[in-house]
Order: C-alpha cells, then sequence, then structure tokens
C-alpha cells in the first residue's frame, strides 16, 4: 500500500474543492455571464493531475 505525502494530500485536496460547480445564486448574479467552472471539467479518470509524491 502507498502513503500519501503531506504535500501530495493537499494538492489532491486543493484540486477536489475546486471541481465543484459554481452556486447558481453566482449564475443569476452574473446573468449566465458565468456559468461554467473552468476547473470543473477535470475527472479522475480522464484527466490526471501530474502530482508527482
Amino acid at each position: 500500500m502507498s502513503k500519501k505525502s503531506a504535500l501530495k494530500k493537499r494538492r489532491l485536496g486543493s484540486a477536489l474543492k475546486k471541481s465543484r460547480r459554481i452556486p447558481v445564486l453566482a449564475v443569476l448574479r452574473t446573468h449566465r455571464r458565468i456559468q461554467a467552472n473552468q476547473f470543473a471539467s477535470r475527472n479522475w479518470r480522464r484527466s490526471k493531475l501530474n502530482i508527482e509524491d
């Protein structure tokens, strides 16, 4: 079993937080100028983060 280093764990957690969708309130306030999160299109299987240990 492999163990994550603290740096790798922090970077994975940061990427996880970035991959959330934007709130509906933000879409309504900007009159749909902002609709999607640019980081949310990342999938764990399709696109990798290239994080070293």
